[in-house]
């Protein structure tokens, strides 16, 4: 399958473009793009692929690689099968402009910042990409979640995130960073600035940021894990947002789960930058015993993630733990292959993305509702365009809803911009 890949940036360099040198028994680079002009030149030369420095001009040079390139083109063989686009920022207008071309597509998470750039998007070519769905711990954990009667089961998911600085997981991969000129970039950053008007109207610039990067960032792995798991939530009813001198800040978040059964909800987000290392436990505990997954750091490739599955045989205890050194990511890229070339549908496609969007509007409009931060746009009103499920809820609580929880009720208040 001839690729292309859009944005050279950390997870390419770290993840995809060794994978895929991994897996040449079923991708071929045919071509490489981003903005920094000299990096995408490097990167083509070691791919063997096409470099261009516009996202439009590989696309449009898709019927026939090694046109237009600034390399002069890689080795032959018609043009790109499909793209994974891992630019920063939203995705919405490139997935777009890819799928209207009849590519493929494979995009990092967030597919997009508001809902409206998703509007009429074709999406049955589309998958996102949420490793942490495809690590064998995770479907283990499915397995075992159906083994014990299913969603419905679930008392209580909890989810807690140490999530230190980019740089000081990174310092073994020795990342190039890129440098494109101020002037490439602009449109892009309008463009997700409109985005981000759209969906949050023109309110705080620090509430902009904790929903595009940490909500939508960062956060939309546990959110997607919940959605694998459980289903998106019924309601949010609490969030927290504290310190208010850090960013990014520490977020905490609750809520119902879906209503199939009674089970509740609890995230939390810290950023702590000199943190010794990345650490994630997801748990489930039901009435009959508990699973916790441990996930590493995403950049430590083949670095398995632990199952632990806790139950009662008679009067034992008894713990079992699953390891698998398969890589996610990699495993999400033989799914992507299977998608393209079986019609396997992806574990998310456009609604799932869409009901993580949705999720995550409601998460904003919740907080700043308590906070008195004035919202606009898509969060104006409690976000609709998920299963009903998923829109319950949230600003619709009542006022005695709202002041039942004091203590982070006071850290919210403390971190209002």
């Amino acid at each position: 399958m001839n690729v292309g890949i859009a944005g050279l940036g950390v997870i390419a360099q770290a993840v995809y473009l060794p994978l895929l040198a991994r897996r040449r028994d079923l991708f071929r680079i045919a071509a490489v793009c981003d903005l920094d002009r000299d990096l995408a030149e490097a990167v083509g030369r070691e791919a063997g692929a096409t470099a261009y420095d516009d996202p439009l001009a590989m696309l449009d040079g898709a019927g026939g690689i090694g046109g237009g390139g600034l390399n002069g083109g890689g080795p032959g063989g018609g043009g790109l099968d499909a793209v994974l686009v891992l630019t920063p920022g939203s995705h919405g207008p490139l997935v777009r402009a890819a799928l209207e071309r009849g590519l493929w597509v494979l995009a990092e998470k967030p597919l997009a910042y508001s809902r409206a750039e998703l509007d009429g998007l074709p999406g049955d070519r589309l998958m996102v990409g949420y490793m942490k769905q495809y690590d064998p711990a995770s479907q283990r954990l499915l397995e075992a979640l159906h083994e014990a009667g299913g969603p419905g089961v679930v008392r209580h998911l909890d989810a807690t995130v140490l999530h230190p600085s980019e740089d000081s997981q990174l310092l073994f991969a020795r990342v190039r960073r890129g440098r494109p000129a101020p002037g490439r970039v602009a449109p892009y950053a309008e463009a997700d600035e409109e985005a981000l008007t759209a969906a949050l109207g023109t309110s705080s610039e620090r509430l902009r940021r904790l929903y595009a990067e940490v909500v939508l960032g960062s956060l939309c792995h546990e959110l997607s894990l919940m959605r694998l798991f459980t289903g998106s939530p019924d309601t949010v009813d609490h969030v927290a947002v504290w310190p208010a001198d850090a960013f990014p800040p520490s977020v905490e978040l609750s809520g119902t789960l879906p209503a199939e059964g009674s089970g509740r909800y609890g995230v939390r987000w810290h950023h702590l930058p000199s943190y010794p290392a990345y650490h994630e436990i997801v748990t489930l505990h039901h009435e009959h015993g508990s699973m916790e997954l441990r996930f590493p750091s995403p950049y430590l490739l083949n670095a398995p993630t632990r199952l632990t599955v806790a139950c009662r045989v008679g009067t034992t205890e008894r713990t079992i733990v699953h390891e698998d050194v398969a890589e996610s990511f990699e495993r999400q890229l033989l799914a992507f292959h299977r998608f393209v070339t079986q019609d396997e549908r992806p574990l998310t496609g456009l609604d799932g993305a869409l009901e993580d969007i949705v999720t995550a509007q409601r998460i904003v409009h919740r907080y700043a509702r308590w906070a008195g931060i004035p919202i606009a746009g898509e969060c104006a009103g409690e976000p609709t365009g998920a299963p009903p499920q998923a829109t319950a809820g949230g600003a619709d609580s009542s006022d005695a809803e709202e002041g039942a929880s004091g203590a982070g009720h006071a850290e919210e208040r403390v971190s209002r911009p």
